[in-house]
């Protein structure tokens, strides 16, 4: 950062701060209103600010929650939508299987020639051992 841009933000912060120190000194001070009472002053200062942060204090805690059961909600949902989609593949694989049928008959005849040297390998190995 140069030094033209650091010597401008330490102006701004000093006029930032003048300008809230005139506010506080001249300015018309806080009023706060609780059921029609007007309240002004330095008490009404302490209320404004002690209201202010009990209302962040309660927004944060708001925001917790709603973040919590947004997480709870989306996770759900995601669930859902995989077994929805599983679901969906299974009836369209369902759909086109009897049209597979040819496909699955020289599959099935080539399963079954690999398989059966393997399978009287197996029963000879379990002949010898006994």
């Amino acid at each position: 950062m140069n030094t033209n841009a650091k010597k401008l933000i330490f102006a701004a912060v000093i006029f930032l701060l003048a300008v809230a120190a005139c506010q506080s000194m001249f300015g018309d001070g806080m009023h706060v209103n609780i059921d029609g009472d007007e309240i002004d002053g330095p008490l009404g200062a302490v209320l404004g600010v002690f209201f202010g942060g009990a209302g962040l204090l309660l927004a944060g805690l708001i925001m917790t929650c709603v973040a919590i059961f947004l997480c709870l909600l989306f996770a759900g949902l995601g669930i859902m939508a995989v077994v929805g989609v599983a679901l969906a593949a299974v009836i369209v694989v369902a759909c086109v299987s009897p049209l597979l049928l040819p496909l699955l008959v020289p599959i099935g005849l080539y399963w079954l020639f690999v398989s059966r040297p393997r399978k009287q390998r197996r029963l000879a190995t379990m002949q010898q051992a006994i």
